[in-house]
């Protein structure tokens, strides 16, 4: 398996972009599978940059309704003509920040939009796409202050549009996840991937105040014989925490990074 990643906060190369946001692009199960779009157009720009034409991409997934993992999805659709876009029923309800700014998705009308209405969507063998509905959070969230609307009222978001992509190739599950809303322990615990791949959302912890539950999380995290691969919404004193706690188990990511795993 081979991921690219097209964009991120940071970046390893000075040709290439950086951004709040998240965009990799999977090569796995005879597939090639676009994970999230970035902020912006900007991981168009660096995939050119780095060799990858999204022209043959099969398949698009967008890990939620947030606009730093969907915004660049309308120049996905310009760059591709035929790849399917999956989305959870609920990414284009209203999404909001813990200020208040609107982080939600603009509507597209486009017959390639597909709406993973099932708990399990196979999407080719080997690669399935799972709700976050069904999954049970017994750990903590990691989206406090985050609301959404329902009814025309501002509600504490639950993160319902959340969903995850578990690819399977020779033997080894790897399990995507854009910010881990729901909560990284939770996500973990539930699939119990070979690997994870995706941001933990532990970007507004501090020095100090939230040193216990960092330890905390990587003691769990820990538990299971689980690789992990981070960046994106996991912060940079968070990454700088955990990774002497979890040694070659974590690994960072940034643009332009290739991953090879299995």
């Amino acid at each position: 398996m081979k991921i690219h990643v097209l964009i991120e906060n940071t970046s390893t190369r000075e040709d290439l972009q950086a951004e709040h946001g998240l965009s990799l692009l999977i090569e796995a199960c005879g597939q090639r599978i676009l994970f999230d779009a970035g902020a912006s157009a900007a991981f168009a720009a660096n995939a050119e940059k780095m060799g990858v034409d999204l022209r043959t991409v099969d398949a698009c997934v967008l890990s939620h309704g947030h606009n730093d993992h969907g915004g660049g999805l309308a120049t996905f659709l310009q760059h591709n003509p035929q790849a399917a876009v999956w989305v959870s029923p609920l990414a284009f309800e209203p999404h909001f920040n813990a200020v208040g700014k609107n982080i939600g998705l603009s509507p597209l009308d486009d017959w390639r939009i597909h709406v993973a209405a099932a708990d399990i969507t196979i999407l080719a063998p080997g690669v399935e796409l799972h709700r976050a509905l069904y999954m049970p959070t017994p750990y903590a969230a990691s989206g406090q202050g985050m609301e959404t609307m329902i009814n025309g009222e501002r509600v504490s978001d639950d993160f319902r549009h959340e969903q995850y992509l578990l690819v399977e190739e020779n033997g080894v599950r790897i399990l995507f996840s854009g910010c881990s809303h729901r909560g990284v322990l939770n996500i973990v615990h539930h699939f119990r991937p070979d690997v994870l791949i995706g941001g933990f959302h532990f970007m507004k912890y501090q020095a100090g105040a939230d040193d216990d539950k960092l330890r905390e999380a990587a003691e769990l995290m820990l538990q299971l014989p689980t690789r992990y691969y981070t960046g994106h919404c996991t912060g940079e004193y968070a990454c700088n925490m955990l990774k002497p706690l979890m040694g070659e188990r974590l690994q960072v990511f940034s643009t332009g990074d290739v991953l090879h795993l299995g």
